[in-house]
């Protein structure tokens, strides 16, 4: 225990944390969900969320890590005096198993759409959604070329696991962070640049109360679960090298506060683009892949616009895949006495061939086919839907009837200089959010549940 690895520094753990925060659905989602429920509007109700649901599960993560110094199995079951809830932690390693398996994947493409840029693949797709559409679907439905890329991708991601906390993760977003903040910069310098450009803003962060409903709050109160990266064990993995000396809540605030202020960068210059060339900022998912390489092409320096987006959606996917293959290779360490070499080569390799299968499954091998879904999708839902919320929902519970809030308020206050008021009022508020949360992460399960017996959400059924 005394030889664990540590970050070097404060500002190391809070931009690694909000790497694995800021991920490629955080880049494109949250505009798209902003821009389409309410502007301004839908962001207010997105940071109220975050903090009212967001943040106290985060602090139970960091808080559970940093007070064991063990990665997920090992904490809950060093907390629980060896009950059933280690389970929680096992549940939090299969789901980064499962996310990883299909991230991967998407990291490829985007690699792949860096070096497409680069070399004028988009000139031809200019003005031309259909054609990109088609290019793109041949693409990911091929046996071969998306591979290649998902395994240069997940090399990438092995060889920073393999050097280790301080010199390969906090080293790797101590570079990739500031980069994508630069970059994201000067994307949004050039859309505001351009004839039409600042309707983008408007339709970002003009507040459209009309707009707001309240479909709008529920998605807000998902994205602000998921954005976080909670519930798979990310973050307790993450609090485990972290020393006494930090304060929790300050570095998660930051935390939260980073990983909204690149969505909104990464949505200011996404729309503000889009705006600019008459496209349309309502394509979801298809905006980045099938939309935009159509739009760099018409731009002044577009081949090098285009490849400094995708190179950003390379590295986002990079820091949170990274963070998520460490939660399966400290397992494997502190569990199993593993060297980190042979835990991560050997699970990195595992994850890479169930990403063969997922990347194999949206073209001609489906192994999936006949629950008519993809491989893909299916751990996709499967993660995103069910594993996650299961586990936050749990944590918070974990934290509310066996770890107890007195001892969870201890661990918190450690690092903290001032306290303004009495230990009992803390525990109080502590109380109630993670009640809170764990309601609502709760209703996002059952919401979803009801989805999928009846085809019929809680959304659905209030008419909304």
């Amino acid at each position: 225990m005394n030889n664990r690895e540590q970050w070097g520094s404060r500002l190391g753990f809070i931009l690694a944390a909000s790497g694995s925060a800021v991920g490629l659905g955080n880049i494109w989602k949250y505009p798209h969900m902003a821009g389409q429920n309410g502007g301004a509007a839908f962001t207010v109700v997105y940071l109220i969320c975050i903090l009212i649901v967001g943040l106290p599960i985060l602090l139970g993560e960091l808080a559970i890590g940093r007070n064991t110094q063990l990665s997920p199995v090992g904490a809950f079951n060093k907390l629980s005096s060896l009950s059933s809830w280690k389970w929680v932690g096992f549940l939090g390693v299969a789901s980064a198993f499962v996310i990883l398996s299909f991230y991967g994947v998407v990291g490829g493409w985007t690699l792949k759409y860096t070096i497409l840029a680069l070399s004028g693949g988009f000139d031809t797709l200019s003005g031309q959604p259909d054609i990109s559409g088609e290019v793109f679907s041949e693409f990911i439905g091929s046996s071969f070329q998306p591979i290649i890329w998902q395994l240069i991708f997940m090399s990438f991601c092995i060889g920073i696991i393999v050097k280790g906390v301080k010199s390969g993760i906090e080293s790797g977003a101590k570079i990739m962070m500031p980069l994508i903040l630069v970059i994201l910069g000067l994307l949004v310098f050039k859309g505001l640049s351009l004839e039409g450009g600042k309707k983008g803003l408007e339709f970002l962060f003009k507040p459209k109360f009309s707009d707001l409903n309240p479909s709008s709050i529920v998605m807000a109160l998902g994205h602000a679960f998921f954005t976080l990266s909670l519930g798979m064990g990310t973050m307790i993995t993450y609090g485990s090298y972290l020393d006494k000396k930090q304060n929790l809540f300050s570095s998660a605030i930051w935390v939260i506060l980073l990983d909204t202020f690149i969505a909104m960068l990464a949505g200011t210059a996404i729309f503000t683009i889009v705006f600019a060339m008459g496209a349309d900022p309502s394509a979801g998912a298809g905006l980045i892949f099938v939309v935009l390489p159509t739009i760099f092409p018409q731009i002044g320096g577009g081949v090098i616009w285009g490849a400094l987006f995708f190179f950003i959606l390379f590295m986002a996917a990079l820091t949170s895949a990274i963070s998520i293959l460490e939660v399966i290779t400290a397992y494997f360490i502190d569990e199993k006495g593993w060297s980190r070499n042979k835990a991560t080569l050997l699970f990195g390799g595992v994850i890479s061939l169930v990403g063969v299968f997922c990347s194999l499954s949206l073209g001609d091998f489906n192994i999936t086919n006949f629950m008519q879904i993809s491989f893909f999708d299916f751990l996709d839902e499967l993660s995103s839907k069910y594993m996650l919320p299961i586990g936050g929902a749990l944590t918070a519970l974990f934290i509310l009837k066996k770890w107890s809030i007195p001892v969870f308020l201890d661990e918190l206050l450690i690092g903290v200089k001032e306290q303004k008021y009495e230990k009992s009022f803390y525990q109080n508020v502590l109380k109630v959010f993670l009640i809170v949360s764990s309601l609502v992460v709760g209703l996002i399960i059952i919401n979803e549940v009801f989805d999928l017996l009846f085809d019929q959400s809680l959304q659905k059924m209030a008419g909304f």
